[in-house]
């Protein structure tokens, strides 16, 4: 028999500005975070082919994208627009956001202060990715080849920057 994790407020093992609730080293089939945006913070939009993720805000405010765009997408993604006519959406406390695999997806916040979001990403093992990229980040200023690979290998493939516009 298995028993569950129970972890206090602040429980976890922090990885940047996130911290990881559950992940790859139990079984389980998905990763769970607890991760603070910095005002300016852009992600920059992404896909995963085989990954699929939620996003739940719970406190602050974000721009969420969700959806392919309608035509040529330039490198401002809160600007773009799907074919159904879908926009960005600014998303305040308890706003909800689900990626399936393949989807492009971004948030950004926009405000002054800190947002706090519940990330969970299938299937588990996020958690690897970003700490490889802790890693490559503290060496200095990273090889943008490197980086481009390490996200290859993390079935992450950009497609604007991520940026801090703060």
């Amino acid at each position: 028999m298995t028993d569950g994790l129970l972890l206090p407020p602040g429980g976890g093992d922090t990885i940047q500005a996130m911290t990881l609730k559950v992940g790859a080293d139990r079984p389980a089939a998905w990763s769970v975070f607890e991760a603070v945006v910095a005002p300016g913070f852009d992600v920059g939009a992404h896909l995963h082919q085989e990954a699929e993720e939620m996003f739940y805000v719970i406190d602050g405010e974000l721009d969420l994208l969700a959806f392919h765009p309608a035509a040529a997408a330039g490198s401002d993604w809160r600007s773009w627009r799907s074919e159904s006519g879908a926009e960005v959406l600014r998303g305040g406390p308890g706003s909800f956001m689900h990626v399936p695999a393949g989807c492009p997806h971004a948030f950004f916040n926009p405000g002054p202060e800190p947002a706090r979001m519940l990330f969970v990403v299938t299937p588990a093992g996020h958690e690897t990715y970003l700490r490889e990229l802790t890693r490559m980040l503290a060496a200095g200023p990273p090889d943008q080849a490197e980086i481009v690979a390490l996200r290859a290998r993390h079935d992450i493939q950009q497609l604007t920057p991520l940026t801090n516009r703060a």
